[in-house]
């Protein structure tokens, strides 16, 4: 226990003194507002910062506080989420704004256990906010986090088990300073950031390698260690472009699955790809949509692929001319000006094919 202990003293006191010369600016950091760190925490789960920028300084400008984001409307926030991905944080963001825009009169919880009851706000997340804005002494527990503690501590214990989380978790705490637990948490992930890295870890420019585990025993590639890996489906989507006078239809995709509350063309899923009308034309879906309407397949258009968590989408954009207005019982269809669909969130691999409809190729 007294080599572990000392071993964290050391842990702690280099890694704050190397934050004190190492700066990586950042439009959140250093900041005690509750509303912009909570806002920073969300946009980069999952995501890198240099994506996840771009996106926290359009948002902040046109929410600049959590009452105005509670008074947006959804579809306005999905907008300015599109293309960042993982859209169920973008719901959650409404939600939790609302409950504190409505509950809390616009202020955040100033406990751990009060922000972890907010949607969309784990552990991460409400370590995050208690301690960069309440400096609370809590202790981040983020992918660097891992990193870094894995190898300093050579930890084998796979960060993607009970046991694992458990340890990281009780390792994470012990190595905080209690006394400066903003400096120390923006420190420690900013050391995983820069230095302590996935690939190419900058161990000669590493403070801690002297004392490093991971560093002495030649095993800093193989640390931290994942247990799992994650069996991707494939899913073959026919998106059906039925055009008629300068108008197209789309839907809101609604339900559990995956991109809710973001706007599609009408959807035929397939268990395989194909570039056969006819495949299309006989299934019930293009029945129910298309009734006795006369059209004409104009073009279809190569394979767009989006790789999400568990699953690949391979997607085909069919171009259709409609004779007539499509029937109102097809469902619940948005008839939209085809020059106005940059009004309208879209999942990434539609804003695709819209972007690039130059490069729109016949192969019937």
């Amino acid at each position: 226990m007294e080599d572990k202990t000392r071993e964290l003293t050391f842990f702690r006191s280099e890694l704050l003194r190397w934050a004190e010369t190492a700066h990586r600016p950042l439009p959140w950091k250093g900041r005690r507002d509750p509303y912009r760190i909570w806002l920073s925490e969300i946009l980069l789960q999952q995501t890198r910062v240099e994506q996840g920028m771009p996106y926290y300084l359009r948002l902040v400008e046109r929410f600049p506080t959590v009452e105005a984001l509670a008074d947006a409307a959804d579809d306005e926030v999905m907008k300015l989420w599109e293309g960042l991905g993982y859209y169920a944080r973008a719901k959650n963001l409404l939600k939790t704004a609302r409950i504190v825009a409505g509950q809390y009169g616009g202020r955040f919880p100033d406990t751990y256990a009060g922000l972890m009851a907010l949607p969309g706000i784990g552990a991460y997340t409400a370590a995050a906010v208690a301690s960069f804005a309440y400096d609370l002494p809590q202790a981040v527990l983020d992918g660097n986090v891992f990193r870094v503690l894995s190898r300093y501590l050579g930890i084998a214990t796979p960060v993607d088990t009970t046991e694992g989380r458990k340890r990281f978790a009780a390792s994470a705490q012990e190595a905080l300073d209690t006394a400066h637990p903003a400096v120390y948490n923006q420190a420690i992930m900013d050391f995983g950031a820069t230095v302590c890295t996935p690939r190419s870890a900058r161990c000669g420019a590493c403070p801690l390698r002297a004392r490093c585990a991971a560093y002495a025993e030649g095993r800093v590639r193989d640390l931290p260690v994942k247990s799992k890996s994650i069996a991707k489906r494939e899913r073959f989507f026919h998106y059906l472009i039925i055009e008629h006078e300068g108008a197209v239809w789309l839907r809101k995709r609604m339900g559990k699955d995956i991109w809710e509350n973001l706007y599609e063309f009408p959807l035929i899923e397939l268990p395989a790809p194909t570039f056969e009308p006819e495949a299309l034309a006989g299934r019930p879906e293009w029945r129910h949509l298309l009734g006795d309407v006369p059209c004409t397949v104009r073009s279809v258009s190569p394979t767009f692929r989006q790789t999400l968590t568990h699953q690949h989408i391979v997607a085909t954009f069919w171009e259709i001319e409609a004779a007539r207005e499509i029937p109102k019982e097809a469902g619940t269809l948005i008839r939209a000006e085809r020059g106005k669909l940059s009004n309208f969130a879209f999942p990434k691999i539609i804003d695709r094919y819209i972007r690039e409809a130059s490069l729109y190729i016949n192969l019937l």
